[in-house]
C-alpha cells in the first residue's frame, strides 16, 4: 500500500503488516507502522497490487491533486522502490496541502469537484506526466480565496453515475454525461445547486447500482444505504435528504462499499413471506364458486352429524340418571 501526506511525501507498507483488529476496536496510530513526523497526516491511500511487474508499472499512472486546484500526474514506475523514511511525492506549495491520490492506466476520466458546487471534467492526456519533485499545474479554477476542491475522481469509462454530498446531509445521483468535457484549468460546470439549507459540498464519487454508501457523522453516528435506493437526478439540482443531522452535527466522511450480498438474501426471503402473508389477507376468493358451494355442503352435513351424535349422548345420560328397574 502507498500511504501520501498532506505535505506530500509517500510511504510503503505491506499489507500484512497491518495489524488485523474488529469494527469496534481502537486500531493503532499510523505513526507505529510508518516513520511519519508528528504534523504530518494521511491523507490519501492507494492498493497497488504488484510493483515488481515492469509491464504494471510503466503504463500505470498516479495522479495526485491538492485543495489548491493543484494536479500532478507521475508514472508509477517512480514510486517502484520503497524507502524506509518515504519520498517526495509532489512539492507543495506554501497555503496548499496533498487531497487525493488516483491510480489510473493514463486515459481516464477526471472530475473534481470544488466546495462551491462545480466541478470539471477533463480527460486524463491534457496532464503530462512530470517528476516527483514536480508541483504540478492547474487542474481547475477557484471561484474565490475561501474556495476550495472537495475530491477528485478518475473512470475508465461512463458506466458510472456521479454521486455528491453536501456537509448538511442532502445529495443526489447523475449521469456522467450531464458533465461536458472541457480543457483543464477551466471554473467547470454545477454539480450541486448550493443553498443555506444543504451547506457546501464535501464529497464527490463515482458509484453504480452495485455499490452502497456510508455516511459518518463529527457525532460518530454512521449509516449505510445502497445506492440504487437513489434515483438519478439533474446535473444543477439541490438533491434529496440522505440523512437527518442533529444541531451543529455535519457529516465528517462519505465512502463508497460493495453490497452486502447477505443483506440481499435475507430481503429476498422477508419479501416471500410477505408474499405468502398477502395472499393469506387477500380479499379474494382463493376457491371457485362451485367449489365453495360443495364446502358449504360438506359443513352442513357434518353439522347434523355432530348435532345426531350430541342427541344420542344425552339420550344416553339420561338413561344411566335414571335407569329403569323390573320389580
Amino acid at each position: 500500500m502507498l500511504f501520501f501526506t498532506e505535505k506530500g511525501k509517500a510511504y510503503w507498507l505491506r499489507v500484512f503488516e497491518i495489524p488485523e483488529g474488529t469494527k469496534q476496536s481502537k486500531g493503532r496510530a499510523i505513526q507505529n507502522l510508518v516513520q511519519l513526523d508528528a504534523d504530518n497526516r494521511v491523507k490519501a491511500i492507494l492498493n497497488v497490487k504488484d510493483l515488481k511487474n515492469q509491464d504494471f508499472i510503466e503504463n500505470n499512472y498516479i495522479i495526485l491533486c491538492t485543495k489548491k486546484g493543484v494536479i500532478k500526474k507521475t508514472s508509477l514506475e517512480a514510486y517502484s522502490r520503497p524507502r524506509q523514511n518515504g519520498i517526495n511525492a509532489i512539492t507543495i506549495r506554501e497555503g496548499d496541502q496533498l487531497l487525493e491520490a488516483r491510480l489510473t492506466n493514463g486515459s481516464n476520466e477526471v472530475i473534481m469537484a470544488l466546495k462551491s458546487g462545480r466541478a470539471i471534467r477533463f480527460n486524463e492526456r491534457d496532464v503530462r506526466p512530470m517528476g516527483r519533485n514536480a508541483s504540478g499545474v492547474r487542474g481547475v479554477m477557484l471561484n474565490n480565496e475561501e474556495d476550495e476542491v472537495v475530491g477528485m475522481i478518475c473512470m475508465e469509462n461512463d458506466s458510472y453515475d456521479i454521486l455528491v454530498v453536501s456537509e448538511n446531509g442532502y445529495g443526489k445521483r447523475s449521469k456522467l454525461d450531464d458533465y461536458r468535457i472541457t480543457k483543464r484549468g477551466g471554473k467547470g460546470v454545477k454539480t450541486i445547486n448550493i443553498t443555506e439549507k444543504t451547506g457546501n459540498l464535501i464529497s464527490i464519487d463515482s458509484v453504480t447500482d452495485k455499490d452502497d454508501l456510508m455516511i459518518i457523522n463529527r457525532s460518530g453516528l454512521l449509516i449505510r444505504m445502497a445506492v440504487s435506493d437513489l434515483r438519478v437526478m439533474g446535473r444543477a439540482t439541490q438533491g434529496v435528504r440522505l440523512i437527518s443531522l442533529r444541531d451543529n452535527d455535519q457529516i465528517a466522511a462519505v465512502t463508497k462499499v460493495d453490497e452486502d450480498p447477505t443483506e440481499n438474501d435475507e430481503l429476498e426471503s422477508t419479501d416471500i413471506v410477505q408474499d405468502s402473508t398477502s395472499v393469506l389477507q387477500s380479499d379474494e376468493p382463493l376457491l371457485s364458486e362451485e367449489e365453495m358451494q360443495d364446502e358449504e355442503i360438506l359443513d352442513d352435513e357434518e353439522e347434523e352429524i355432530d348435532e345426531e351424535i350430541i342427541e344420542d349422548e344425552d339420550e344416553t345420560e339420561n338413561d344411566e340418571e335414571n335407569p329403569d328397574i323390573d320389580l
